[in-house]
């Protein structure tokens, strides 16, 4: 299956998209089709930040349609906190949506979770998840999500994550972890793989993007078909 992409939201994002792709792909010993648009992330946060859903979702729309007529035969947004449009998005457009959402309350549930602690946009943290976890419970630190999405909306944009950076995601993942009981942190914006790759942060990680990948990867490769991922398209 041809896989299309909306990339750039971040740039750091859909590069680990891509590499995590295609390394799966060949260890998986299977040819990769997979077509990347480029996004305005500028826009992106723009609208996120207004809830401007259905501007976000006609730009979004636009992109598909390339994809489209590159010959993909689905595409997928490389942000969660891309995501707060994605029943706008998925009503318009012209290819099938895989959500990176909607298969990570059975992923929870299947690791034996009962509490998440997020990380992502101010829209990701609020309404934890988009509220589509029924299986596990999530949360967040409240009275400092302001200051994580500001932190990560500019890591987003730079590319680079500055020790600072680091430090403050860091600390709110283990505070989630001593004083809100959650069992592991989940990397609920894309470009967070730039603060916590590599590191030992000394709780438990789970990257949201990984998820998503196995998904994408499978049926990249015919594992499954977009007919099993239903009703989440």
């Amino acid at each position: 299956m041809h896989i299309g992409l909306i990339g750039g939201i971040g740039v750091a994002a859909t590069v680990a998209y891509y590499e995590q792709l295609t390394a799966a792909a060949e260890r998986m010993g299977a040819s990769l089709d997979l077509t990347i648009v480029h996004a305005d992330v500028h826009e992106l946060i723009r609208n996120n930040l207004a809830d401007e859903r259905g501007a976000q979702a006609t730009a979004y729309a636009r992109l598909i349609d390339r994809l489209k007529r590159a010959g993909c035969d689905c595409a997928a947004i490389t942000s969660l906190g891309g995501h707060f449009c994605f029943e706008e998005t998925r009503a318009i457009a012209s290819l099938p949506l895989v959500s990176a959402v909607a298969p990570l309350d059975a992923y929870f549930a299947a690791e034996g979770l009962e509490t998440v602690g997020l990380l992502g946009t101010r829209v990701v943290m609020e309404t934890r998840l988009y509220g589509q976890l029924r299986k596990t419970r999530a949360v967040a630190l409240d009275d400092e999500i302001a200051t994580l999405s500001r932190a990560y909306l500019d890591m987003a944009v730079a590319g680079t994550c500055s020790t600072t950076q680091r430090d403050l995601f860091m600390d709110a993942g283990h505070r989630m972890t001593r004083d809100h009981g959650a069992e592991a942190i989940v990397l609920a914006g894309t470009d967070l793989t730039l603060a916590f790759g590599g590191q030992n942060p000394g709780y438990r990680v789970i990257d949201a993007l990984d998820v998503h990948v196995d998904i994408l990867t499978r049926l990249a490769t015919d594992r499954i078909s977009l007919k099993d991922l239903e009703p989440s398209l």
